[in-house]
């Protein structure tokens, strides 16, 4: 019978053999983790094999916990964790049971022990196997890995707490569950997404609020789903508890609620903790109910404030973000999130995680939700380490956070706490969790709260006896008893809208929207020139060589382009000292080889970056390239217009298509935000837009699901035609003492168009035009038939019109869709008392773009007697052809039915040049 484990160990010691040999000849030539493997062993003047005996072999045990003792740690509150891994066996690294007796110095484990690999076993299942099972072994840095076994193996991982700390440890576990138990019993049926089971995070936070007042800590923002929310708020944000529980009294006055409101487990709050120690700002972040789309939005806040406090090492303002289990795992926003956090232009110092690994979805059991044991296993890919600890071993879960707390702030990256607990619900208090998983919570019925288990643990130990731990009961009580007395006394109280922070100074939004935009012809220039200067050392471009002095020259000559345009807006705004911060995939060029925002040095790639070397008290500018990902940057730069509303934030969709990848950031924050947690956001999104027989993911930013969510004045939507129409609605964004978001059909073939132009006079003496007239309509009485339409389409209608000499027919742009310009637009049509034929014109589909949104509005403003009809293609399921001759098919007919009456015959008797489109259509 061959001996297969033989022939296993003896392969491995060939192979150390061979590795060992390198290492002697070349240290280099071995990796980092083999270096210092056998480094070990020289320092010990033993020679390594595969059974090499304990001096040998103890080195190894020291490696295989520190890798693998997660593996068996004691992790499970509900005592479900495996005893074994092959890859602890003595066997495994060369040891049998009769070394155990042997003595050794340990190296290179750094704790105490006896003097016996038997000891030093004792001591390595200690460290590594207990209620805290640590993964760190994957982190390339050395240092990083020397940092955590220097913290956690001298002391074996034991937390080390004073008495009145494990007390408030005490206070803080019985509240919880107080806290729970009382909404359970006054308001039965109720969803509140309970943390019993996880009440462990609360004394978490609260260690991580003290760590932050003892280490200068100005602000922590906190991100997390609904489990666990309303305990967070009542006893870690300090939300009074009557305001809490009036959310579920719903005694609301209607006069003191504004906008549509949120559930409570939605909801965020600010407050500081002020204390003879200093104060720490605290905001948790609102949030909707798409799990883990807050990850990103709560990074971009605090990075704002970041910037505010001149904090930029992430010393002063630390993010906190708490996850679920199976979101965590499932999710994609979380990778994408994950992945900007090394950025620069992302960088918060590093983001403190926790998980609250309930072990179960909404009903999804972790062995069909993910690979392995761990909802952490991404974190690898952040080289962060991972601090398992059991949620029924309260002090073990203080010093997880401590630890990953001082982590953070030595090493200014993520660290995560997998908190291991469980669910004593279901997914929610009206849901009955035995259906799917009849076994753990049958367990869980019977199991001991943490809370009680460790009441009984103290005193046994003498630390509180039967008085005090009534007398602290007793103060809980007090304090939820008396909450919910005032609660119920009287309304809820009036929410204040007066605006503090960063934002004091500004308003909410009145019925006036429109801000002085213009700018003296001076400051033009003097942005201009400053672009042109380089240094003498650089070397642009040959094609970009002349670049500053050719948009000199265009504004001299009174065509400046989209791009021009768009430079002179930032460019004026930092020289008023305002900030703009510009974002987006391929942004610094531009998509379309169109804004050069940064300049890269020929000879030696060198970034110049113009814009920020206009005026040495000029605002902060900063542009750069995102990775390709949408929902995380785009949240993250909603999360930033959040908290800093003098900065101009503008994200950029590589093709405006690619903005549905992030609809939840849109639907949930942007759109939404204000009506229901009154969070103002001045966030700009330019959305390239136009059908230039591109194909159907290359056409459309999707106009329509913009529109479909506009209501209340919840934000603009714009879809301009010429470069001072970008140049006032970009300024207006900060000019106006309120914020709100503005979508840009951001164009394509206009940016080079010979007409999309614009004058001087057009940035100086003019400011956003919500409709535009047609000008060549020198006699309005003779117009018969008035053409809406807005963006690049006009172009091409322009061009028809002058092809088919169609002087009764009158062009008018509609440059701004919502809020809809409905006086500005009666205006313009009475120009014209005998026009009667009004007809919306689009390019998109006719199931698309803004005609089913406005249609109603337009009907409003038509003169008597008159007639609207639509004009577009045909309802199709894709936005736009794949095939080029299709497009230009499609926009001949579309143009020739522009101008055609109700039988579809051309008006006058002229036709359409069948190459008008291609003509009108500028750069395909």
């Amino acid at each position: 019978m061959t001996d297969p484990l033989g022939a296993i160990q003896r392969s491995n010691a060939a192979f150390i053999d061979e590795m060992y040999r390198r290492f002697r000849d070349d240290p280099a030539s071995v990796p980092e983790s083999w270096a210092v493997f056998f480094a070990g062993f020289e320092l010990g003047g033993a020679r390594p094999t595969a059974a090499g005996g304990a001096s040998g072999g103890v080195y190894g045990l020291v490696l295989a916990y520190r890798e693998n003792g997660h593996r068996i740690a004691k992790l499970d509150p509900l005592g479900r964790d495996p005893d074994h891994h092959p890859l602890l066996d003595l066997s495994n690294v060369g040891l049998t049971e009769a070394d155990l007796d042997t003595p050794t110095d340990g190296q290179p484990f750094r704790g105490a022990f006896d003097g016996t690999v038997r000891g030093l076993l004792a001591a390595l299942h200690e460290t590594y196997c207990g209620p805290l099972g640590v993964e760190y072994m994957d982190i390339p840095d050395r240092a990083r890995r020397e940092w955590l076994e220097q913290r956690m193996e001298p002391d074996h991982n034991r937390p080390a707490l004073s008495r009145d700390e494990r007390l408030a440890v005490l206070r803080q576990l019985l509240a919880a569950d107080a806290f729970e138990q009382f909404l359970n019993v006054r308001y039965p049926g109720q969803k509140r997404f309970s943390l019993e089971g996880g009440a462990a995070l609360i004394p978490m936070l609260e260690t991580l609020v003290t760590w932050a007042l003892e280490g200068g800590v100005q602000q922590i923002v906190l991100g997390m789903p609904h489990r666990g929310r309303l305990n967070a708020l009542a006893h870690v944000l300090g939300k009074p508890l009557e305001q809490l529980l009036s959310e579920f009294e719903s005694n609301f006055v209607p006069e003191h609620v504004q906008g549509h409101g949120d559930v409570k487990y939605h909801l965020g709050y600010s407050g500081v903790r002020d204390t003879a120690r200093g104060a720490v700002h605290l905001d948790l972040i609102f949030n909707p109910s798409h799990l883990e789309f807050v990850n990103p939005v709560a990074l971009g806040s605090l990075r704002a404030r970041q910037e505010l406090m001149a904090d930029p090492h992430g010393a002063r303002g630390i993010p906190v973000i708490v996850h679920g289990d199976a979101a965590f795992s499932g999710e994609g926003v979380v990778a994408e999130t994950l992945m900007l956090s090394p950025l620069p232009d992302y960088a918060t110092g590093g983001t403190l995680h926790v998980i609250v690994n309930n072990q179960v979805g909404f009903t999804t059991s972790p062995e069909d939700a993910r690979l392995g044991r761990y909802p952490t296993d991404l974190a690898r890919a952040v080289n962060a380490p991972v601090i398992h600890v059991n949620g029924d071993a309260p002090e073990a879960a203080v010093r997880a956070m401590r630890l990953a707390a001082d982590y953070r702030a030595t090493f200014h990256s993520d660290v995560f706490v997998d908190l291991w607990c469980y669910r004593k619900h279901g997914h929610n208090e009206l849901d009955d969790p035995t259906f799917t998983q009849p076994v753990m919570y049958r367990a869980i019925a019977g199991h001991v709260p943490a809370s009680q288990r460790y009441a009984e643990r103290l005193q046994a130990e003498g630390a509180i006896d039967e008085a005090g731990l009534a007398a602290m009961r007793g103060e809980i009580d007090q304090w939820l008893q008396s909450g919910h007395q005032r609660a119920r006394s009287q309304a809820a109280p009036r929410r204040s809208t007066e605006l503090g922070g960063a934002w004091k100074g500004l308003s909410w939004a009145g019925e006036d929207w429109s801000a002085d935009t213009r700018v003296p012809e001076t400051t033009l220039a003097r942005i201009l020139e400053a672009l042109e200067r380089l240094p003498e050392d650089f070397h642009p471009h040959r094609k970009l060589a002349r670049l500053g002095a050719e948009r000199l020259e265009m504004l001299r000559g009174d065509h400046a382009d989209w791009a021009l345009g768009e430079v002179l807006a930032m460019g004026s705004l930092l020289l008023e000292g305002r900030h703009v911060r510009l974002s987006g995939q391929d942004t610094g060029r531009g998509t379309f080889s169109h804004r050069h925002a940064v300049l890269h040095d020929a000879d030696n790639g060198r970034r110049w970056i113009p814009l920020q070397h206009l005026a040495r008290d000029q605002g902060r500018f900063t542009v750069f390239d995102t990775p390709l990902a949408e929902a995380a940057p785009l949240g993250f730069e909603y999360g930033f217009t959040t908290a800093d509303p003098g900065t101009l934030v503008i994200w950029e969709a590589q093709f405006g298509d690619f903005v549905n990848v992030a609809q939840v950031i849109v639907d949930q924050f942007l759109a939404s935000g204000e009506s229901k947690w009154q969070r103002m956001s001045g966030l700009v999104l330019l959305l390239p837009h136009g059908y230039e027989g591109q194909g159907p993911e290359h056409s459309s930013a999707r106009l329509e699901r913009f529109l479909e969510l506009c209501a209340d004045g919840n934000m603009q939507v714009i879809n301009p035609t010429t470069p001072a129409q970008l140049f006032h609605a970009l300024r207006r964004q900060l000019h106006r003492p309120f914020r709100k978001p503005l979508v840009v059909m951001s164009p394509k073939s206009l940016l080079r168009h010979r007409l999309a132009v614009s004058a001087r006079r057009e940035f100086t003496d003019a400011g956003f035009q919500n409709a535009i007239d047609d000008a060549t309509a020198r006699e309005p009485g003779a117009v018969r038939a008035v053409l809406l339409t807005s963006g690049r389409l006009y172009y091409a209608l322009h061009q028809a019109r002058l092809d088919a000499r169609h002087p009764n027919v009158a062009v008018v742009r509609l440059e701004q869709l919502y809020p809809f310009p409905e006086a500005e637009l009666r205006a313009i049509l009475a120009r014209y008392p005998n026009a009667r034929d009004v007809r919306w014109v689009q390019e998109e589909p006719a199931n698309m773009g803004a005609w089913r949104a406005i249609r109603h509005r337009l009907e409003a403003v038509l003169p008597d007697g008159g007639t609207l009809r639509l004009v577009a293609r045909k309802a199709a399921p894709t936005p736009a052809s794949g095939w080029y001759s299709m497009h230009v098919e499609q926009e001949r007919v579309l143009l020739e039915r522009a101008f055609a009456d109700p039988g579809g015959r051309p008006l006058p008797h002229t036709p359409i040049p069948a190459d008008a489109a291609a003509r009108g259509g500028g750069r395909s």
